[in-house]
């Protein structure tokens, strides 16, 4: 009996130690603290993008609040570490964990990309999120990403924005030829095919570029932010149908290598704190853009629509340039096919639910 009784103990004791070296691992991981780097395309200073509700400083202090300060990130603004178009590159190479901007400033490196960031006649903020939440887009876009050692996941949103500030009006598409536009991405192809002359300028430099007359109109975000570079004091006109971005997305793109070193537990924690924040930017962008956009209508903005055969020409343009680039990019093809598959059936929902409120409703109530 007593030698039973001290093999029986004999076996808990071994149970023991082999539970506890299993679970020293996890232990140690759980315990290991990581320190990331972040660059940016935005200027330091501006709400939404670089500070306040749902901005990518508000993302760094939740990631770390968290995890209990177990993942830091030093967030560094354009121009700070790297040039603001080249914090995709060195997030890829892993000389920074994380790099965030929208997508289609990468436009020429990764075309397929910019149905991630903004799509021109694509879909409103609530479609957008339904297809990478719910309709396959997210794992796409770490498809896309596989190549270049990266995953990414939406971490604001702007909604739709406006067409722009112009130094003169656009009555007709003729008025479109010879513009020189500040405008990135899909829709600056399609401008071109317009006769726009297209030009590509991070935030910091579109104010000194239209107030000094080197572009002749320039499109950044909305209102608020708008307001921000002062805009409204560089050009009279302020164009609107959102047509180019009816819905812009922010991009946290991880380099895989440091992604795949976190525990499962701090990977839950970015990917939450990333989903928060897509929304609170855009509740953000909602609740100040009607107070900056009555500022301006009461400061001498003029507030105007495309004329309906400029949007038509556009929309033809565009059809244009997907075909032409699914033709030659079968990974753009297969990313713009998910897109626009999602979108038709989920027209037909936002026709009947937030189409019908706008015509009818909120007309009927002025």
């Amino acid at each position: 009996m007593k030698r039973r009784s001290f093999m029986k103990k004999g076996s808990v004791g071994v149970a023991a130690t082999a539970a506890a070296t299993i679970a020293a691992p996890a232990v140690i991981a759980a315990e290991k603290k990581f320190s990331w780097k972040l660059t940016t395309a935005f200027p330091p200073g501006v709400p939404f993008y670089s500070t306040g509700p749902g901005s990518l400083a508000d993302l760094v202090k939740r990631i770390n609040v968290m995890s209990g300060g177990r993942l830091t990130i030093k967030h560094y603004h354009a121009g700070e570490l790297v040039p603001a178009f080249e914090g995709f590159d060195a997030a890829s190479s892993g000389a920074v964990e994380v790099n965030a901007w929208v997508s289609y400033f990468g436009a020429g490196k990764v075309p397929a990309a910019q149905f991630f960031g903004a799509v021109p006649f694509g879909m409103s903020f609530q479609g957008q999120n339904a297809w990478f939440y719910n309709g396959g887009g997210i794992d796409l876009w770490h498809e896309v990403y596989k190549p270049y050692n990266l995953v990414a996941f939406p971490c604001g949103n702007t909604g739709i924005q406006m067409t722009g500030w112009f130094k003169k009006e656009i009555k007709s598409v003729a008025d479109l030829k010879g513009l020189r536009l500040r405008i990135p991405g899909l829709a600056g192809k399609g401008y071109a095919k317009l006769g726009v002359d297209v030009k590509l300028l991070p935030g910091g430099e579109i104010f000194p570029a239209l107030e000094r007359g080197v572009i002749d109109a320039a499109e950044w975000v909305g209102p608020a932010q708008d307001k921000i570079l002062g805009l409204n004091k560089a050009a009279k006109y302020y164009y609107t149908t959102g047509w180019h971005e009816p819905t812009t997305v922010t991009e946290f793109a991880i380099n895989k290598n440091k992604w795949e070193e976190l525990p499962d537990d701090l990977k839950m924690i970015v990917r939450n704190a990333c989903a928060a924040c897509n929304i609170e930017a855009h509740s953000w962008s909602e609740a100040n853009n009607a107070k900056a956009f009555e500022e301006f209508l009461n400061t001498g903005t003029e507030a105007r629509t495309l004329p309906d055969d400029v949007i038509k020409a556009l929309a033809k343009a565009m059809d244009e340039v997907y075909s032409e680039l699914a033709a030659k990019d079968p990974v753009f093809k297969k990313v713009m096919d998910s897109y626009f598959t999602f979108k038709k059936t989920h027209d037909k929902w936002a026709r009947m639910s937030e189409g019908v409120w706008h015509a009818k409703l909120r007309n009927a109530r002025g």
